[in-house]
């Protein structure tokens, strides 16, 4: 008698890629790739295209991949954002890989808001997100994580995620963030997540992004929220922490709000 081989898991995979390009009503479609997993679709807003990325697997295990790619050119502006929150479920073989590249022209301005991601027990989770700004262009990030959800019982034990954000001008960097959080982050102290399931950072990079640091930190009031901002170097960030996934959204949606002139995504609104 033969061993019957391992079974081969079926792995998700999907990209996606969106040009936009300015036109005389404004910036529009230049290109759109989609395969696999990945889509993207596009609708206007206030102040420009809303690209909306969507990852049609339902969430992300190990050995997934998944990418976002969006290229601005010069002079256009635009918010990007995914339908819903991304869910990291259960490893068993290995990382599941998420890579977004954002290309920001001269002149252009992005705001890059992803919905939260979730974190499951067991979960292996490996981004990289990088913005590439022109020398004049400008942009609003957001990264939000959630520890399991709260309402659900759910209670992590075990969870990696390696996590890293980079913000570059010109090919210089403006704003490095890596994370790599496991499963004793979970029970540490104050110098790290102090008991914490939810935590996000908001970084604005802008002319007069340091003027603002007064006007984020009036909105720092959500309750169960802890938070702080601080302005440096042409840049504003934010970090906040927060016992669950709901009131660290609150907090964030208001932080927008003071931050930005157009209504929230429409894929954020309730």
């Amino acid at each position: 008698m033969t061993a019957c081989p391992a079974p081969l898991h079926q792995r998700s995979h999907g990209a996606a890629h969106v040009g936009l390009l300015p036109g005389p009503a404004g910036t529009r479609l230049d290109r759109l790739h989609q395969e696999g997993s990945a889509k993207a679709f596009i609708h206007s807003g206030a102040s420009g295209p809303e690209v909306v990325f969507l990852n049609t697997s339902g969430g992300l295990a190990g050995g997934d991949t998944l990418a976002y790619c969006l290229d601005l050119a010069a002079g256009c502006q635009a918010t990007a954002t995914t339908q819903t929150a991304e869910r990291a479920y259960c490893s068993t073989c290995g990382p599941a890989h998420v890579t977004v590249r954002h290309v920001v022209g001269a002149g252009a301005h992005l705001d890059w808001l992803p919905q939260e991601t979730i974190l499951y027990d067991s979960s292996d989770l490996h981004r990289e997100t990088t913005i590439d700004l022109a020398e004049d262009a400008s942009c609003l990030m957001l990264e939000a994580v959630v520890l399991g959800r709260a309402a659900m019982g759910e209670t992590l034990e075990n969870v990696t995620l390696r996590d890293t954000r980079r913000i570059m001008r010109a090919g210089h960097p403006v704003l490095i963030e890596p994370l790599h959080l496991v499963a004793e982050a979970l029970t540490a102290g104050p110098a790290v997540l102090c008991g914490a399931r939810a935590f996000a950072t908001l970084a604005l990079v802008a002319p007069g992004a340091v003027d603002a640091v007064g006007r984020a930190r009036a909105e720092l009031t959500e309750e169960g929220v802890t938070g702080g901002a601080s302005g440096f170097d042409g840049k504003l960030v934010i970090r906040l922490m927060a016992g669950d996934g709901w009131p660290l959204k609150r907090q964030i949606m208001r932080l927008l709000r003071a931050l930005r002139p157009s209504p929230l995504p429409r894929v954020w609104q309730n």
